[in-house]
């Protein structure tokens, strides 16, 4: 692209050459570091998944690509061998698969950092522990269980992990990396809990003074330049801020108060004390583990989170490279980011999953091509979390590169295929029949597509959702496909319409509850869809997802509004959510003022309100609306029909089965990619 025509895109500054450290890179953009779950093989090498997976994100245009965190050696933490790849577990099988890895990503121009970490220490989880006592700097809780005490590290042990690095430093540099990330003085892993007092009580040369609390990470940046030489560079992933206000307990957004973590005056000084060490650049996040929605921020965290504490720590020490992530899917505010020196390189981690395209797209000045990431987390950390194993909500192909691409239809195994529903599921059918060159042919009984999701995108914190719509449509209309609007499909559209398979994916009606006369009564899409006609006193019947969200976005609103959920807790069912989601939507309920009622069942409406049984006892809840939210059922009354006819078919979706946006997403691709006559 010549220089004139690039100054002419949007914020072409982001696509200009930089260095970060002593690595040159070609643009402002890094690929973060995500769990390399289902990326190794069981001697600790890449296996081809993962190389795949590198390499796509190298050609989709990333400067930068930093690895996810491949777990030295560590007795004393018992990472099960083949979980996560290894440097030292076989080096000599982790250099050849390496080598195959940074070629390949070095062939797109771009560069690749070994992200290596000591260990998880009191954080492990119970799946990876194993009924063994956790490791950690002192005797204190447990992360997830914390009448569990864990066990003391020795000096052997800890100089056991060090000399650890010494050796991936060596193999790294060998196998072609172009430098290290230590994993990390962040998120509360073990290199973080030895140097935060709230962790670290120990009394010998490993404790005490900051200075000796970051001696096990200082000794671990020597080990490696012992073993790769004093000019590769090495970097660490850094948090400034731990938002911990106890064992197991995080800081909601700006929130005041007690920080009994890593405070900022504190990260400051501690990261000045890491560079003189010899580390070159700091990855930058905030939280940790006991502030989990920190350092995996739901969409009900703002974009660019972390940004103020990387400018907190840049206007401390300008000196100091700042990888910066956090929601920085927005050029806008990563140019913003980047200009005043904030950021030397802007980290995403989730947006790659999304789409491996995103950085040659926003180049190219292309955003609304880019497949957004929702920030649901079902896929990546929900993923690992359940099943060890990385991938995508809204991209089925995410770590399956592999199997790209999708098999081809010809001449002999074309299909036409009626598509009934429009929402997520309808529309990923659509799109990736029309990709394999079959005929989608798409209905919609409304006069837009997009279902539930519709619905569901209206509060201010789920624009992505949207976001994912008007992508879906954009896709739609490029491919050619046939959409049919405001188009219901009985038996006479079947039978006449040629086609010779059926996907069912008509999606979900509500569950609906006879509460009598009274104050009007909406079930909870129309609620979403329609916020400001349900007055300044809203009672929400269930604790769900659902309920929780329109709760929280009608506060937004200045609305009084009350959850009445029959269970002990809200978001105890119907919530499919991974562990950040879930602790932080579950916080921000009270947080955000909203009146919680369980054990309680509804009763019925009144002129007033609503009328509610808790503990045996009967009491009226003002009330202007009653909202319903109480789950949905799956929708195929279709089935019957297509069945008469004699089309073959396939339900897919909620139709089949009521989850979320992810499983909707997939069970279109899984359908649509593998259909044939």
């Amino acid at each position: 692209m010549s220089t004139s025509l690039r100054t002419e895109l949007p914020h072409a500054e982001l696509f200009e050459p930089t260095r970060v450290g002593s690595i040159e890179v070609k643009n402002h953009y890094a690929m973060g570091p995500m769990g390399p779950l289902g990326f190794s093989t069981a001697e600790g090498g890449w296996n081809q998944r993962a190389i795949e997976f590198y390499t796509t994100r190298a050609r989709g245009g990333i400067g930068l690509i930093i690895t996810g965190v491949c777990q030295v050696t560590n007795p004393a933490d018992g990472v099960p061998p083949g979980l996560i790849p290894n440097p030292t577990q076989s080096p000599g099988l982790f250099m050849t698969t390496s080598r195959d890895l940074t070629e390949r990503v070095h062939g797109y121009d771009a560069k690749i950092v070994l992200q290596a970490g000591a260990g998880f220490g009191r954080v492990i989880t119970k799946a990876i522990l194993g009924g063994r006592t956790p490791v950690a700097p002192s005797a204190i809780p447990y992360r997830w269980d914390p009448s569990i005490t864990c066990r003391e590290m020795t000096v052997e042990e800890i100089q056991g992990v060090v000399e650890q690095f010494r050796i991936t430093g060596a193999v790294a540099r060998e196998a072609g990396f172009d430098g290290i990330q230590v994993h990390a003085v962040h998120e509360g892993y073990l290199l973080d809990q030895f140097a935060i007092s709230f962790f670290n009580h120990r009394t010998d040369e490993y404790g005490g003074s900051l200075e000796n609390r970051l001696r096990f990470a200082r000794e671990v940046v020597e080990a490696i330049h012992a073993g790769a030489g004093d000019d590769f560079p090495v970097q660490l992933r850094f948090s400034p801020k731990s938002m911990i206000k106890a064992f197991g307990v995080g800081a909601m957004p700006g929130e005041r108060f007690a920080e009994v973590g890593r405070d900022i005056d504190e990260g400051i000084e501690a990261a000045r004390l890491l560079v003189s060490y010899g580390y070159q650049a700091l990855d930058v996040d905030v939280g940790s583990y006991d502030s989990w929605y920190w350092s995996h921020p739901p969409m009900y965290q703002a974009k660019g989170l972390y940004v103020p504490y990387a400018r907190q720590l840049h206007e401390a020490c300008p000196d100091i490279p700042l990888i910066v992530a956090g929601r920085m899917d927005d050029p806008e505010l990563a140019a913003a980011a980047t200009a005043d020196g904030t950021a030397t390189l802007i980290s995403l981690a989730r947006p790659t999953l999304a789409d491996p395209e995103i950085v040659n797209k926003l180049q190219r000045g292309r955003r609304d091509l880019v497949r957004p990431c929702i920030s649901c987390q079902e896929g990546c950390i929900g993923r690992i979390e359940h099943y060890s194993s990385l991938r995508c909500a809204v991209n089925p192909l995410a770590a399956r590169e592999t199997e790209r691409p999708l098999p081809q239809a010809n001449d002999r195994t074309r299909m036409r295929v009626l598509i009934v529903g429009g929402g997520v599921a309808g529309m990923e059918a659509a799109r990736v029949l029309a990709e394999r060159g079959h005929t989608p042919v798409l209905y919609e009984a409304s006069d837009r597509l997009g279902g539930v999701v519709i619905a569901g995108g209206q509060p201010s914190f789920k624009e992505d959702d949207l976001a994912l719509i008007a992508w879906y449509e954009r896709q739609l209309e490029d491919l050619g496909v046939e959409v049919h609007l405001n188009s219901p499909v009985d038996a006479a559209v079947i039978r006449a319409s040629g086609a010779d398979h059926v996907l069912i994916a008509t999606g979900s009606n509500p569950r609906l509850l006879d509460l009598g006369e009274g104050v009007p009564v909406v079930e909870a899409t129309d609620a979403l869809l329609d916020q400001d006609a349900l007055g300044k006193q809203v009672v929400i019947i269930g604790g769900g997802l659902t309920g929780c969200e329109l709760a929280i976005s009608l506060r937004e609103r200045g609305v009084e509004v009350t959850i009445v959920e029959a269970l002990s807790d809200v978001l105890e069912k119907n919530a499919p959510l991974c562990m950040a989601n879930h602790a932080m939507l579950h916080d921000l309920v009270p947080y955000r003022g909203v009146e919680v009622l369980t054990d309680a069942r509804a009763e019925r409406v009144t002129d007033a309100g609503l009328l509610v049984s808790v503990d045996g006892e009967q009491r009226l809840v003002p009330a202007q609306t009653v909202v319903t939210a109480i789950g949905y059922t799956p929708r195929h009354e279709l089935e019957a029909e297509v069945k008469a006819a004699g089309i073959p078919y396939h339900v897919v979706g909620d139709a089949r089965r009521c989850a979320n946006i992810m499983y909707a997403i997939w069970d279109g691709f899984e359908v649509a990619s593998q259909l044939a006559k």
